[in-house]
């Protein structure tokens, strides 16, 4: 069973009001038609290897790609939003079906909206996972707004739920489980 936290404190000692009881967000990712990911530091550790040649390389967690070809089989829609450009995304999120690509956009409300608009899914039902302040934006327009574990604090207090896990450990697999098992349960092919 995934546990979600229902109440912390930032590193200000601020009470975190944005995080959700677990039945809100086993009820809200039950409803999800759209997850999005941010890249460095969400589906990787955040760090940016770089090559004698200047080739910016990535290192993605095996486990994370299985949750999103997961998504992708119980017909949920996948994107991810970063503000970075980088060859190795595209390459790695093409292996895994990822048909919605979005880099190089510092400020991602424009992708966001976009997407929003090619789907024609509402706020609502969408899931953006960050860890970052460029990610804030979003997860405070969504219907499950998600930091990973390392994610800054300011950020963590935003989200409605956060990862056990951290950003490129894990975390990206641990909230495709949690959805998938939701929607499953929902639809009465999973138990709880």
């Amino acid at each position: 069973m995934i546990c979600c936290a229902q109440v912390s404190c930032d590193r200000y000692g601020r009470t975190n009001m944005a995080h959700l009881t677990p039945e809100q967000v086993h009820q809200r990712a039950s409803q999800i038609e759209l997850v999005i990911f941010d890249v460095d530091g969400v589906l990787t550790d955040g760090g940016i290897h770089i090559g004698p040649d200047g080739e910016e390389y990535k290192i993605f967690h095996s486990r994370d790609g299985l949750g999103i070809k997961s998504l992708s089989q119980h017909n949920i829609e996948v994107a991810i939003v970063s503000g970075r450009e980088c060859a190795a995304v595209v390459h790695r999120m093409e292996k895994l079906g990822v048909k919605h690509i979005f880099q190089g956009h510092e400020d991602k409300q424009a992708a966001f909206e976009t997407l929003l608009k090619k789907l024609a899914v509402s706020p609502e039902k969408v899931a953006f996972v960050g860890d970052d302040i460029p990610d804030l934006h979003i997860m405070r327009q969504v219907g499950l707004g998600i930091a990973v574990a390392d994610a800054l604090p300011e950020v963590q207090q935003e989200a409605h739920w956060v990862t056990t896990l951290a950003g490129g450990r894990g975390a990206a697999r641990e909230v495709c489980d949690m959805i998938v098992y939701e929607l499953a349960s929902r639809s009465g092919h999973g138990n709880r």
